[in-house]
């Protein structure tokens, strides 16, 4: 009750945000180098959600230690390049523009220049879809497969962040046409929302309308649910609450990210962890990733991770 009445009434109360960051630091980390031990592919889940974490975290200040970074930077780098044939020519591979998408993510996030594998991943992104206004993903695991616009954003960063100079036309047309599909098309869900407005603000169009339908499915708790009919649960707001703030200007010291703030402390597990209970239907062989939850843990890592993320945003820098 104490922590709840300094959020709304006082400033964020930094101590115990950044304990609560400090103590989510190592479950990611692991679940990553985990992945890396068992799985050749790369894992958005267990790598890509981290890596996003990791930046928001570094923006504020945290330390920790490269070397646990870097094997995850090389095993996106080398998914790519293992892939390069079926990339260049934007045959389809495992997971899609999510796959792919996350994969540049991780690598832009962890400061990797363009080479041989991103410009692969370029091709793929330019290739794959072009008959369509926008990028689809190819699985339904929701929440993290399964949206338009998920995969659509994903498409558009990693071209930003790594088409070249031969290949920046081509990118800045699709990327056109896509803006044009962001803004007509009307978001379902939290994870729709969500992208949405990450979608507008990369391609510099209007944010405020999008910015406003997702702070309106606040509840009381101060969370946000994946489904407009289901409860809170920490994916949905610690997503709602990144997307807020970087792409919808919301001030981390408004009441509503406060709110969003208390809830998320609330919810956090002893274990520096958020647990969130699955609702898609597994299509791959079940693996322990090194984090809590068991047939949850698939969605419980990409909840911790943004979590983590909105509570260091909230951080001051």
């Amino acid at each position: 009750m104490f922590v709840l009445l300094a959020l709304l009434n006082f400033s964020l109360p930094q101590p115990i945000i950044r304990t609560a960051v400090e103590r989510s630091l190592p479950r990611l980390i692991n679940a990553m180098s985990v992945h890396i031990e068992k799985k050749n592919c790369f894992g958005c889940h267990n790598q890509g959600y981290p890596m996003m974490a990791m930046r928001s975290v570094a923006q504020r200040g945290f330390a920790y230690d490269d070397k646990a970074i870097a094997p995850v930077l090389e095993h996106a780098s080398d998914f790519l390049e293992s892939n390069k044939e079926k990339l260049d020519v934007g045959k389809n591979i495992g997971g899609g523009v999510d796959t792919v998408g996350w994969a540049l993510a991780a690598l832009h996030h962890g400061g990797r220049k363009p080479d041989e594998a991103t410009a692969s991943a370029v091709e793929f992104l330019l290739k794959i879809h072009a008959d369509s206004d926008h990028w689809r993903p190819t699985s339904n695991r929701p929440p993290t497969q399964g949206s338009h616009f998920t995969s659509t954003y994903l498409a558009i960063r990693g071209l930003q962040n790594y088409a070249n100079a031969d290949r920046k036309e081509a990118a800045e047309k699709r990327i056109a046409s896509a803006k044009v599909w962001i803004e007509k098309t009307n978001a379902k869900d939290n994870e729709d929302r969500v992208f949405k407005l990450f979608g507008l603000h990369a391609t510099g169009a209007e944010t405020a309308k999008a910015a406003k339908d997702l702070l309106g499915k606040q509840r009381s708790d101060g969370g946000w649910g994946q489904l407009d009919t289901a409860e809170s649960d920490p994916y949905a707001t610690g997503s709602a609450l990144v997307a807020l703030h970087e792409a919808g200007k919301l001030a981390t010291d408004s009441t509503e990210y406060r709110k969003g703030v208390a809830y998320l402390l609330k919810t956090q597990k002893s274990d520096g962890t958020w647990h969130v209970k699955t609702r898609s239907k597994p299509i791959q062989p079940y693996y322990e990733s090194g984090f809590p939850y068991e047939k949850d843990q698939f969605i419980s890592g990409p909840a911790s991770s943004w979590a983590t993320a909105a509570l260091a945003l909230g951080l001051r820098k």
